[in-house]
């Protein structure tokens, strides 16, 4: 049901509240206006300060304290928004050309007539109903756009016409590590509440550095640098938005602490190229949104960044020029591309941001006294792309673990670890990124692996492993 029109009346005329009611009884009783009376302006604007709910103002010119014409200033220059409305005697010109320069919305004359009033009334009520929606609009729109973007799109009257333009860009993709088998843990009403609060520590920074979110896709943030609104520096302030992002995570994973969930790790990518950009969908549906190889692009790097990182593309590094920090780059073959990707790895950003990532210092392995041995098997996304082959975990640490593998493993490949938790042969899984991959002196392959998901009882078995293995060596 659509919410009562609240209207304040402001006159010193003590018989008019009465007349009022009487005339629109059912309109209030039905739940369509809502009636409010102010016996001059200084009570009005009161009132209108305790109450911005109130919509329409019906006001007499000739009061004492403060006549009509100055509180008809008075909320010109204040924050109101209210229509009003003057009533004034017959003829009285001058009176009623100073209110509509004023911004008065409409005039009655003394005596008032009702139906006059009444008519008065609903053209009010429709100009109202037409703001209503539009500040919905405006809201809605928020929700998913920066102000600034927002204004843009609202203030081009093509904003919302189906169709695109060829654009360089630069996306930004982020994604949390071991989410998927996080969520499987976690009730239901859990996962959403540590997303909300992932997802709005995000949001804020992305508006910050001016990025457009294309869409969430569970867990993993798409968005966009240099549209709907063109900016030259679009490069430079998506990589300084990775940056920001990755600091952000000490704060959100403070809150998760204080919830009682689990922290979060998250790997950040951004690359930069000619994109189609724009309203995508049909007549009835439709989203502001980017098509094209950078996209799928970006995504593949993603999928290289290891938990705090951030990962651009050459393109990327190009367009932002100096005030990007490479740590490392490195060449790497990647599905759907017929040459290797050359991509950086870096520490901050300078220029106008100043903003170094968080330094990580790994913890230190521990030599297992007897190797763990549990088998493998290499992930494409969330879907295993072979069979499970046998392995031996023979050092640890709590955030990284060392295995031996039957066959070799590409770096920055995602694998999943079945191990043995009890002795009634069941096993438990992790997740881990392999970080580096090389050949032992006995011709194995053997990783470095860091752990982004693992359960329970997986992390109590390990650590009990660790502690055993650091014990021995002390010992």
């Amino acid at each position: 049901m659509e919410a009562a029109l609240k209207i304040l009346f402001v006159d010193d005329e003590p018989d008019l509240a009465p007349l009022i009611r009487q005339k629109f009884r059912r309109h209030v009783r039905d739940g369509l206006l809502s009636l409010e009376f102010a016996g001059d302006g200084v009570e009005a604007l009161e009132m209108l300060d305790s109450d911005p709910g109130i919509e329409i103002v019906v006001t007499d010119i000739n009061m004492p304290r403060m006549d009509g014409l100055t509180l008809l200033g008075r909320l010109k220059e204040g924050e109101h928004r209210q229509k009003a409305i003057v009533v004034t005697a017959y003829g009285d010109m001058e009176n009623i050309r100073t209110a509509m320069n004023q911004g008065a919305f409409d005039f009655l004359t003394k005596p008032i007539d009702l139906s006059d009033l009444e008519v008065t009334l609903n053209n009010a009520r429709e100009v109202v109903a037409k703001e209503r929606e539009a500040v919905f609009v405006r809201e809605a729109i928020g929700r998913y756009l920066s102000d600034d973007i927002a204004k843009a799109v609202l203030a081009n009257p093509d904003a919302l016409a189906l169709g695109g333009e060829r654009r360089e860009v630069s996306v930004l993709m982020s994604d949390l590590s071991g989410f998927s088998a996080l969520s499987e843990r976690l009730e239901p009403e859990r996962v959403v509440e540590l997303l909300n609060v992932y997802l709005g520590k995000m949001t804020d920074i992305i508006d910050e550095y001016g990025g457009t979110i294309d869409e969430f896709i569970g867990d993993a943030i798409l968005v966009i640098f240099g549209a709907p609104i063109p900016r030259t520096d679009h490069a430079e302030r998506g990589v300084a938005c990775a940056v920001a992002m990755q600091r952000a995570m000490s704060d959100v994973n403070e809150e998760m602490v204080r919830r009682g969930l689990p922290p979060l790790e998250m790997g950040v990518a951004v690359n930069t190229g000619e994109v189609v950009v724009g309203n995508i969908g049909s007549e009835k549906r439709a989203k502001y949104g980017v098509v094209g190889s950078p996209v799928n692009l970006t995504s593949r790097i993603q999928a290289l960044a290891a938990s705090g990182e951030v990962v651009i593309s050459t393109t990327t590094k190009a367009a932002a020029g100096e005030s990007v920090r490479v740590g490392a780059s490195r060449e790497v073959a990647m599905k759907g591309f017929a040459e290797p990707i050359m991509v950086h790895f870096i520490t901050g950003v300078g220029g106008d941001y100043e903003l170094e990532l968080p330094e990580t210092t790994a913890d230190p392995l521990t030599a297992l006294s007897v190797p763990l041995s549990c088998t493998y098997a290499v992930l494409d996304g969330k879907e295993i792309t072979g069979e499970a082959l046998k392995a031996e975990v023979v050092r640890l640490s709590p955030t990284q673990a060392v295995v031996l593998t039957a066959q070799p493993v590409a770096e920055r490949a995602d694998i999943k670890l079945s191990i043995p938790i009890g002795t009634d042969g069941a096993f438990d899984d992790v997740y881990a990124k392999v970080i580096e991959a090389e050949t032992t002196s006995v011709g194995g392959p053997m990783l470095t692996i860091r752990l982004t998901s693992v359960s329970e009882k997986a992390a109590e078995v390990l650590e009990r492993l660790r502690l055993a293995g650091a014990a021995e060596a002390t010992a």
